[in-house]
């Protein structure tokens, strides 16, 4: 019999088949996951509700299918966490804020209905930021997600408590959203791998109003994983109008890297990069001209134009979050707060013209891949690695009270474009700390952005000890 830890930290993949094979059994594997959480989670404080006695049941159900000879779902047994802004039937859906209400969900988020459809075992609702505003593991409502690797160092967000428990090897499949780099960047601090769809791959259920910028999606520790779990929750539903018809198949197409075509920018010509996580990222490039892709170093024209537009869009979706008095501010992240009342006084017509920014801007990433004939892009996925919890922006970098877009300048252009991007880990820094490359591509390149980093990776997973 596999030992507890290899089920706590086996691949998805891995678990659904052993539990198709009767190898392990739904208990087992939970029970496993569940106690390697016991151990790693108290340092962590990455979960908002573990519901050990729901996702015990959902086991045991899980068990008798296997013995009955039922017909099983391709996650049949496997835990899956959810992180707290998608909701899960009798839990309730906090966002980070103090300010939510804590009734229970009457009914699943689709995606998390699609994921029990298929066997998932649903652990509990993982930390996130207030309202996803910030890409740092700080909420006023669960307080500090800490890294994986370091103790006191960020987990990333906001998908922070999903990335923290993936770097941390605790259960492979792990629910994240992304409005402007919140399933990439924690898993790019947490070690972990951070699939970010084209927009409208997953259904996001209510749809928000930001602008048509936030995706849902998986954050895994290999991409065989990230490609299953992505199958099972894509596809269009009834109750989100942007969703997108086609289905997608639960492994990774076959042909590696091999003959694509992928540019390579260092900096999208104005992110400031720490040297360390340049010099890894510029060394991991390298592995694909090794897989015979051929890479060329650029500078893409759209990069430049990124900074102000993305900051007017963040800040007029934040405005939804102004506090309406003083007593309201005092319960909310300070960030936030701050944040909220830059944009204030930012008016329609504002926002109006920077929606139109946005869709040229959109369009000239998407055209650009097809104008200048590459099949993908790859950059790094931050700009640093973990920092210290409690700050928006390194110590080492200016200070500011808000704005930690600075250092997250190559995520948010592909929440921008509806673009598919992932974050994969491409080595440490001498601290011992992740750092993640980015592959990115044009909208709905979904597939081949899966199977370059299929290819990079090679199967390897990787967590904290």
């Amino acid at each position: 019999m596999t030992v507890t830890t290899d089920l706590a930290t086996a691949s998805a993949v891995t678990l659904a088949a052993l539990v198709r094979e009767k190898a392990a059994s739904p208990v087992e594997v939970t029970e496993a996951v569940l106690a390697r959480i016991a151990a790693k989670n108290p340092a962590l404080n990455a979960f908002v509700a573990l519901d050990e006695a729901g996702a015990r049941e959902a086991a045991r159900e899980a068990e008798a299918a296997v013995m009955r000879g039922e017909a099983l779902g391709p996650l049949h047994g496997v835990p899956v966490t959810v992180k707290d802004v998608q909701a899960v039937r009798g839990l309730p859906t906090r966002r980070g804020s103090r300010l939510s209400e804590a009734t229970p969900a009457a009914a699943d988020a689709p995606l998390v209905a699609r994921l029990r459809q298929a066997g998932a075992i649903i652990l509990g609702k993982t930390t996130s930021t207030e309202q996803g505003w910030t890409a740092v593991s700080d909420s006023p409502l669960t307080g500090t997600t800490h890294n994986p690797w370091k103790h006191g160092r960020t987990a990333g967000g906001s998908s922070s408590g999903a990335a923290a428990l993936c770097g941390a090897g605790c259960g492979p499949l792990h629910v994240g959203t992304d409005g402007a780099g919140s399933i990439r960047l924690p898993a790019h601090f947490c070690g972990a791998v951070g699939f970010k769809p084209s927009y409208g791959r997953v259904p996001y259920v209510p749809v928000p109003n930001n602008g048509a910028l936030s995706h849902a999606g998986p954050i895994t520790r290999s991409v065989a994983d990230a490609a299953l779990m992505f199958s099972v929750m894509a596809g269009p539903h009834a109750l989100d109008h942007t969703t997108l018809p086609e289905v997608f198949p639960p492994e990774v197409e076959a042909g590696g890297a091999k003959g694509l075509r992928i540019a390579y920018s260092a900096d999208l010509g104005h992110a400031k990069v720490d040297p360390e996580v340049a010099a890894l990222v510029a060394a991991g490039v390298q592995r694909f001209e090794a897989l015979g892709a051929t890479v060329e170093a650029v500078t893409p024209p759209w990069g430049p134009t990124g900074p102000g537009l993305e900051r007017d869009l963040w800040g007029a979706a934040m405005r939804s979050f102004l506090a309406p008095d003083a007593a309201a501010a005092a319960q909310m992240d300070p960030g936030l707060v701050a944040c909220t009342e830059a944009y204030r006084n930012y008016g329609f017509m504002e926002g109006h013209a920077a929606q139109s920014r946005r869709f040229a801007y959109a369009a000239a990433v998407n055209a650009w891949f097809a104008e200048a004939g590459f099949d993908l892009l790859v950059t790094p996925a931050a700009s640093v690695a973990a920092f210290e919890v409690g700050r928006q922006r390194p110590a080492h970098w200016e200070q500011h009270v808000w704005d930690w877009l600075v250092w997250a300048e190559f995520s948010y252009p592909f929440n921008l474009s509806h673009g598919p991007a992932i974050s994969l880990p491409c080595g440490v820094t001498g601290e011992g700390l992740p750092v993640g490359l980015q592959i990115a591509g044009p909208r709905l390149a979904d597939a081949l952005v899966l199977r370059a980093a299929a290819a990079f990776l090679d199967g390897v997973m990787a967590h904290a000890e």
